[in-house]
């Protein structure tokens, strides 16, 4: 669960963390409210969103007198930010800066332990950094029997060429960072940029926390807040009790059990396709299973072409087959779908998808690169 950026500042003042003075707003009343009460000149607008790229986006912008601000933040409770409605602005007083940098903790599944990253190129997405410059990104594994230590600041210090009077702060921030990541079961906490001001602090100038689903029984606090960064597919999906994560590609991916899910993922993205969808209908499912799973991805504006890839054992594939066909009955939807199936009851399925004009394959990759020579006809 993603927090957003004045909730992870609001944690990382508690645990000592410097950040800019700041005010949200809700409305444009608010941001004239909060413009006076910061009572310090230029200040900075900072679209309150569950998603990557604001900056890019427009969504934060510099104000430098009241009228400024106004009309900024009128044009930002306007945007919409990859899909998602700006309603929360962060007013912020604006922080003289010397350097940008990065630091994050995370978790390394690779070797399934915590590592801090640490770079002097802050500002920029990890991502984008990771891929162009990777020499410029210090990773620090942190031994799980141990924790946190303090020849980690020190090793982060040297890399990012700071001054060593500046090591007690550097040391206090990833000290403090370990322990929201302990206390909150927190899958990453991140500041991009940490800037080292004019006046020689280190400042949280952006922060960004994610927290594990799974540990929310432990916080009853957040409880509340999950699933707001849901999509609306994704919320219909969890309420129907299915596994299903929305991407950012064009073709619909129905399977029975994560690992199939994830090899036709795998398999599309390895044939020139993107997925639009991960929707795993687990073992067993029956006919009114399938056939919400189906009306979920058909409907989806972003999907050209359906790919059902199912192995019967428990499934039963005549019953998959009366589920697709009762999906696309109800909703009228017509979209190319491609359905690959083997196992229990194969013979009947295959009857009924034929019946009503379905090539049904035996092959992966024979129904992958049908599904995604189907998308490039209808683009």
């Amino acid at each position: 669960m993603k927090l957003y950026e004045y909730e992870g500042k609001e944690i990382a003042r508690k645990y000592g963390i410097e950040t800019p003075r700041g005010i949200l707003a809700t409305s444009v009343e608010d941001v004239a409210k909060a413009y006076r009460e910061l009572n310090t000149g230029t200040v900075v607008l900072k679209s309150q969103v569950l998603v990557g790229g604001r900056g890019l986006a427009g969504g934060v912008k510099k104000a430098s007198n009241l009228e400024e601000a106004l009309a900024k933040a009128r044009e930002l409770f306007s945007m919409s930010i990859k899909g998602e409605r700006v309603e929360k602005i962060l007013v912020e007083e604006a922080v003289c800066i010397s350097r940008e940098l990065y630091m994050s903790l995370t978790v390394d599944r690779a070797t399934r332990k915590l590592v801090y990253l640490a770079s002097g190129m802050g500002g920029v997405e990890i991502e984008e950094l990771a891929r162009k410059h990777p020499d410029k990104i210090l990773r620090i594994p942190v031994d799980p029997f141990i924790g946190y230590s303090g020849y980690m600041a020190r090793q982060a210090l040297g890399f990012l060429g700071l001054q060593w009077d500046k090591l007690g702060q550097l040391d206090s921030i990833m000290r403090a960072m370990y322990k929201i990541m302990m206390d909150y079961d927190a899958e990453l906490v991140e500041f991009n940029p940490l800037a080292y001001t004019c006046d020689g602090k280190l400042t949280a100038l952006d922060a960004k926390i994610i927290i594990d689903d799974n540990s929310l029984y432990r916080h009853p606090d957040l409880q509340p807040l999950y699933g707001r960064d849901a999509t609306s597919y994704e919320k219909i999906a969890k309420q129907l009790d299915f596994n299903y994560v929305e991407l950012d590609g064009d073709i619909g991916v129905i399977s029975n059990g994560a690992g199939l899910t994830m090899a036709t993922m795998d398999s599309i993205l390895h044939y020139g396709g993107r997925p639009a969808n991960f929707l795993d209908i687990g073992g067993g499912a029956t006919r009114e299973r399938v056939r919400e799973a189906v009306k979920i991805v058909v409907t989806h504006p972003r999907v050209k072409a359906v790919l059902v890839n199912i192995f019967g054992g428990i499934t039963r594939c005549d019953e998959v087959a009366s589920g697709i066909i009762e999906a696309l009955s109800e909703t009228r939807v017509v979209k190319p779908i491609v359905v690959r199936m083997l196992g229990t009851n194969e013979e009947e399925g295959r009857r009924i998808l034929i019946e009503h004009g379905i090539t049904v394959y035996t092959e992966m990759d024979e129904a992958v690169l049908r599904v995604i020579q189907l998308v490039r006809e209808v683009s």
